[in-house]
Order: structure tokens, then C-alpha cells, then sequence
């Protein structure tokens, strides 16, 4: 007789979640058991990598990703990772054991009050009342999840798996299509405000970043002329920084903001919101002569946003048809941003400082590198140095929470192999999910690790600088990344030189794309004084 499990595989199958993402216990030991030879167990040795490597997996292939989360420790330990797959966008299913139903009403030892924990971050929680709607349950997820864009949770108590399943069709659509269209009076309305702008600017995000889209807002840009910028704290890039008219980065404060935005009569955020801010200062987000105006396909961007007008649609579409609105401009592109020069070798017996590390790697790495970002201190200098050239070339946390450039890099690189990925992180960030280097070494996972160990929290020191005192945590001297990499299964080596340092990369970096395990390089550099984000 088929069971609940051999149902919920096909419902996987069917799905494209065959690749399973865990830290298992015991309430999916029955689940994963003689598990069929199309499905693959990834373990991780932590629920934040779990998660963390589910969001790679799914932002990269644009699909719904699976993850099996223990019971009340498992959710609990993964809640900030689903917060931050919330917040990015990334269409994670996540199974969350619970104890047999047969004696739940008992409280027995690892039955988990589940369904609240994760709080609002999941876009919704399935407790299926029967062992038989485990299936339909999981396949409502994933639609959930991928058109949510978000995660989606499932509580199955362990012994709903044995449980005979029904042969019935499931309570879920084997396909579920979202129309996707543009308003063409929409779009010509933003084309005419834009005519008539003087100095018109665009500004990019996460949202905007397909290739469609990136195409789109290309041939706007170059039929208006005009600068593009690029939201603060952005997840992901929304338009080629090698491109003429990339103009940069937006500054994190609303003084530098309001300095910026000065030198535009209108601005329209494409995939962004209007403007993401860290830390807080008092006044407007853009001086009084400049109008803002908004595109989305998130209706809780819009909602929330300061703009004279906000268009709610999908971001390809409505791009390609604002394209084709507006004129076409003769003569050459004005280029609106230049690279900072590489910076000289420090002297012999100086360090090497960031900027160092981030120009030899701009320097070599491939358009089409994944670079996996969670260095906060540093940043702004890898802004300015090293630009998506291609799309999904760029990734970080959306909401800053530390410990997912690890997880996340081996997602992305399972999901997506023949591009070369490349994780930069602070030596105190990668201490956060250092776990996920042992599931890279043992899946043979062809990841680039840059560890920038400048020996502490340098965001935090800066931080307490501002309020005028003294930071009471201590430093990190004395922690050993590479050694714990090594410990973890990965090659990994210290560099202190910058020789040594381009020695290092002009080896690795050309074999980048067919590497079959992870390398970690800890690089020691000199923390900067200054942090303007």
C-alpha cells in the first residue's frame, strides 16, 4: 500500500525539491530512512545553515527549496535564517518535525508548541489535521513559497509518515500560474513624468535583479541619459555596475542621502524601496525639489513608501514597456562613476588593509562570479571596487542578520555549479555559521572563502565610537579561522602578505569554476578607522 511518505515524495518530486536541506532528528528519521536514490539528503550541522544553504539553492535557480527543521530546537535555532529567506525573497519550504500525534495530547518528550515560533516571518504554517493532507499540505507550501517569494512551513509529526495515504487527488493545483502583465497607461504616465524632468535618475534593488529586468531598465537608462543608483544595503544588484551610467551607491544616512538626491528633480525606484536607512537621523529623505516615484511588485513596499506615486507591477514587464515608451537618445553616454584606482602594495613591514584584498580579487574574478557578501565593515570598499557585471552576481543578508554568506554560498554554488562563488566575510561574521564549511568539504562544494580577519566587530567598535565612549566586548585576536576551517575538512591557509596574497588568488581563482571543494583563505588586514555606510 502507498504511504503518506511515498506520496509526499512525488509531491517533491513533482515540485523540483529533491534536494533535501536537514539537520535531522529523530522526528524525521522515518521520513529520511532508505531514502529513494532521485532524492539527496544534504546534512548541516546547524539549522541556521540548513536554512542559509536552502536560500542560496533557491535565489539562484529562482524555485522553491526544501528544508527539514527538528522539531522546537530546530525551529527556534533557524527562526533568524527564515527571517532573513523572508526579507530576500527566497521561496524555502521548510518541514518542521513534531512528535507522534498519537500521544501529542500528552506532551511527550520533544512535542514542540510550533506552529507561532517562527512568529510572522513564515507567509504561512500548515498543521495538516490528518496523516493523508501531508501531501496536499507540502504541495500548497510550495506554491506558497514560490509565488510568496518567501517561506512557507509544514509541522508533520513523525508518525504520519507509515500512515497510508489516499488515492485522491490532492487538494492543491498541480500547477499554479500567476498572470504577469503590464499596465501600458501606467507606463506611459511614468514615461511622460519622466519627459518632463530635468534631471531624472533611476534607482535600482534586489527586486530588479533578473536579466529581463536588467535588460529593461539598460534601454531606459540609455534612451533617457540619465545616472543609475543603486539602493543602500542593497541584497542583490539591480542593474550592470559596469555599465556608463552606473552612478553608484546611495549613502545609509539621510544627510548624505538628501546631498545626493539633491542633483535630481525626480527619481524612480525600480525594485527598491524608498530609501532603506541605517543608523536613523532626523529629517527627509530627499530634499524638496526632488520627486520620488516608485515600481514594485511588492505591495508592502509600496504601502510603506514615501512616494508621490507608486506603480504595483511585475518588474520585467513594466520595465520593457516604460522602455518602449520613451524616445531614443543620440549620442554618446555620459560615464557618471569611475573605480577607485587600485590602491599600491603596502611597504614592506606595513599590513595589508581591505581595499588591498578586494582590488587583486576585482582585478581577476570572472563577470559571472557569485560574490556572497557579509563583511559589514568593509562593505562600502567592496561596493566600490568590485561591481556585479552579470546577473545574481552579487548577494548578501537583506535584513543584516550575520551568519548567512557561508550557508548561503554553498547553496548557491550546489544550485547553480558552473558559476564560480565566492564568499567575503569579516572573521567575526564567519563565526556565526562556520558549521556550513564541513557540509562545502563534504559535498565536495567548489566554494571561494575570503576571510577578512581584522580581529574583531570593527561595525560595532566604529558604532561605539559615535556615542563618544569606549566598546566594553574584546577583541577576536587569537581566533584561528583557517585552523577551524581545517578542522571542518577545508583546505585553508593563512595569508599575512600581499604577494602572497596575489599568489594565492592567481591560483585559484581561473580553476574557480570547476573547483570540487571548498578553499578558505584567511586574510589578515588592518581594520579602518572610518565606517560611512
Amino acid at each position: 500500500m502507498r504511504s503518506v511518505r511515498d506520496a509526499a515524495f512525488d509531491v517533491l518530486r513533482q515540485h523540483g525539491m529533491t534536494t533535501l536541506f536537514g539537520n535531522p532528528g529523530s522526528t524525521e528519521v522515518p521520513l529520511l530512512t532508505d531514502l529513494p536514490p532521485d532524492l539527496q539528503l544534504v546534512l548541516a550541522l546547524h539549522e541556521g545553515s540548513v536554512v542559509g544553504a536552502a536560500t542560496g539553492w533557491a535565489l539562484v535557480r529562482d524555485e522553491p527549496a526544501l528544508a527539514l527543521l527538528h522539531t522546537t530546537a530546530g525551529l527556534g535555532n533557524a527562526v533568524g535564517a527564515l527571517a532573513t529567506a523572508r526579507v530576500n525573497r527566497a521561496p524555502v519550504v521548510a518541514v518542521v518535525g513534531q512528535q507522534d500525534r498519537r500521544h501529542l495530547a500528552q506532551e511527550p518528550f520533544l512535542a514542540g508548541k510550533l506552529e507561532g515560533l517562527a512568529g510572522e516571518y513564515p507567509l504561512g504554517v500548515e498543521t495538516p489535521p490528518r496523516a493523508q493532507d501531508v501531501p496536499g499540505a507540502l504541495a500548497r507550501a510550495a506554491h506558497t513559497a514560490r509565488v510568496g517569494r518567501g517561506p512557507a512551513l509544514v509541522v508533520v509529526p513523525s508518525g504520519d509518515w507509515a500512515e497510508p495515504a489516499e488515492e485522491l487527488p490532492l487538494p492543491s493545483p498541480a500547477v499554479l500560474r500567476t498572470a504577469v502583465d503590464a499596465d501600458a497607461s501606467a507606463a506611459a504616465e511614468l514615461a511622460a513624468m519622466l519627459a518632463r524632468a530635468d534631471s531624472p535618475a533611476l534607482l535600482v534593488g534586489a527586486g530588479a535583479d533578473r536579466s529581463e529586468t536588467w535588460a529593461a531598465l539598460v534601454e531606459v537608462a540609455e534612451r533617457l541619459g540619465c545616472p543609475v543608483l543603486q539602493e543602500p544595503f542593497g541584497a542583490r544588484a539591480g542593474f550592470p555596475q559596469d555599465h556608463p551610467c552606473f552612478a553608484g551607491h546611495l549613502p545609509a544616512d539621510r544627510g548624505r542621502l538628501r546631498e545626493v538626491l539633491a542633483a535630481y528633480d525626480l527619481v524612480v525606484a525600480v525594485g527598491a524601496p524608498l530609501v532603506r536607512q541605517y543608523p536613523y537621523e532626523d529629517g527627509a529623505l530627499a530634499p524638496p525639489g526632488t520627486r520620488l516615484a516608485l515600481v514594485t511588485d511588492d505591495l508592502a513596499e509600496a504601502r510603506r513608501s514615501p512616494a508621490a506615486v507608486a506603480y504595483l507591477a511585475p518588474l520585467s514587464e513594466f520595465t520593457a514597456a516604460l522602455a518602449a515608451e520613451l524616445p531614443a537618445r543620440t549620442g554618446p553616454l555620459p560615464r557618471t562613476a569611475a573605480r577607485p584606482a587600485p590602491p599600491p602594495p603596502p611597504l614592506e613591514g606595513h599590513p595589508l588593509h581591505a581595499r588591498h584584498v578586494l582590488s587583486a580579487l576585482a582585478e581577476r574574478l570572472p563577470a559571472e562570479t557569485v560574490l556572497v557578501e557579509e563583511a559589514p565593515s568593509d562593505r562600502p570598499e567592496l561596493h566600490a571596487r568590485v561591481p556585479a557585471r552579470a546577473p545574481f552576481g552579487f548577494l548578501s543578508a537583506a535584513m543584516g542578520g550575520l551568519g548567512f554568506a557561508l550557508p548561503a554560498a554553498v547553496g548557491v554554488r550546489m544550485g547553480a555549479p558552473r558559476r564560480p562563488v565566492v564568499a567575503v566575510v569579516g572573521d567575526g561574521s564567519s563565526l556565526y555559521q562556520i558549521q556550513a564549511l564541513w557540509t562545502a568539504a563534504h559535498y565536495g562544494v567548489g566554494v571561494l572563502v575570503v576571510v577578512l580577519a581584522n580581529g574583531g566587530y570593527r561595525v560595532l567598535d566604529r558604532l561605539a565610537e559615535r556615542e563618544g565612549g569606549e566598546p566594553p566586548w574584546p577583541s577576536l585576536h587569537g581566533v584561528d579561522v583557517a585552523g577551524l576551517a581545517r578542522s571542518l575538512g577545508c583546505e585553508a591557509r593563512r595569508v599575512g602578505e600581499h604577494e602572497a596574497l596575489e599568489r594565492e588568488l592567481d591560483a585559484c581563482v581561473p580553476e574557480l569554476a570547476g573547483r570540487a571543494g571548498p578553499l578558505v583563505l584567511e586574510v589578515a588586514v588592518e581594520a579602518e578607522r572610518d565606517f560611512r555606510p
